[in-house]
């Protein structure tokens, strides 16, 4: 019984060791996106902060800067709303923040929205839950999951491997967006993911104590930054950035019925574009996106495409037709 238990327990920690998830923004894989990218159709329209303490095992901790505050003060709500500028709000030990939206947030192909934090180097990585609701009241958590080391704890200013971390915001470094995909919630009865009013963001407090540790989904403790007792502690809200909403708002996206076709939609292995007008299209040049923000294509018009998709993952992908006028069009297309 014993050597059973010791052979299940090395090929539980055989298979964690394997375990990868997407690496920094910058590799092969990875999942981060860019402020700028061009799937990006709106950000966060409201913000509401509760602050965690500078340090949740010393809630008589103060502030060196701010004697008599025990609470992360740095930035604003205001801070959280608009595209990710690097201009963010500090959530302290356990800090929440509350996002509303001008259209809620809808499940579409591939990634929904993308939550950003200031992570400098891309290694010093502050981390924090991410859950949505339809009501306000009821929220769900995406599943979560931290396989960093838990004998030691991760200092104050210490660094994190991301491809050890998925589905946590705070995965990649500032102004590069972790996505979120609202299909994983989609069997979730308390939810409609085609209608997503608020997003919760919650501090990982980092700590391995048993006292103030927190889990993964797998019960895994996440170890993380700890302790940072200052004014700029916990996770730092920048943006929460949007790929798809109820009305699409913010996109031009082309019709069925304009001068460019695009065929099959959905595709597999092949994708045709024509374009009929060649006078709207007089200097024109089309690029075409993956769902993180990623340039796959960029070209003069200058004749119909027909593109070799066997490499393309599934999922969703943008066309962006940029005009000589300086006006830009977009079409989305899905790969099965």
């Amino acid at each position: 019984m014993k050597l059973k238990f010791v052979f299940i327990l090395l090929y539980v920690i055989a298979l964690t060791a394997k375990a990868q998830y997407p690496g920094p923004a910058g590799q092969a894989g990875t999942t981060a996106i860019s402020k700028d990218s061009p799937i990006l159709i709106d950000w966060a329209a409201s913000c509401t902060v509760t602050r965690g303490y500078l340090d949740i095992a010393d809630t008589t901790a103060e502030d060196p800067a701010a004697p008599g505050n025990h609470f992360a003060s740095f930035g604003s709500n205001l801070d959280a709303l608009g595209i990710a500028d690097n201009a963010s709000v500090s959530l302290g030990d356990g800090g929440v923040a509350i996002l509303t939206f001008n259209h809620p947030i809808a499940n579409g192909p591939g990634f929904d929205f993308a939550v950003y934090e200031n992570s400098f180097d891309g290694r010093f990585l502050e981390l924090a839950y991410v859950s949505v609701s339809s009501d306000g009241i009821h929220y769900v958590t995406f599943p979560s999951t931290s396989l960093t080391q838990t004998t030691t704890q991760v200092a104050g200013f210490d660094t994190l491997d991301a491809t050890k971390i998925n589905n946590l915001a705070g995965k990649y470094k500032v102004l590069y967006g972790t996505p979120f995909d609202l299909d994983e919630l989609k069997d979730s009865a308390l939810l409609d993911v085609n209608n997503i009013t608020y997003v919760k963001i919650t501090d990982v407090v980092g700590s391995i104590s048993e006292y103030f540790s927190r889990k993964d989904s797998h019960g895994h403790i996440i170890n993380d930054p700890y302790p940072t007792p200052f004014m700029t502690g916990g996770f730092d809200l920048d943006a929460v950035g949007i790929i798809h909403n109820t009305t699409n708002t913010g996109i031009n996206i082309l019709k069925n019925n304009t001068s460019i076709n695009t065929y099959p939609n959905p595709f597999i292995d092949k994708l045709s574009i024509d374009f009929s007008y060649e006078k709207l299209l007089l200097g024109a040049e089309i690029s075409i996106y993956s769902s993180t923000g990623e340039e796959l294509l960029h070209q003069k018009i200058n004749k119909n495409l027909q593109l070799n998709t066997t490499s393309f993952s599934k999922g969703m992908y943008l066309i962006k037709i940029s005009l000589d006028n300086g006006d830009n069009l977009y079409k989305k297309v899905i790969k099965y």
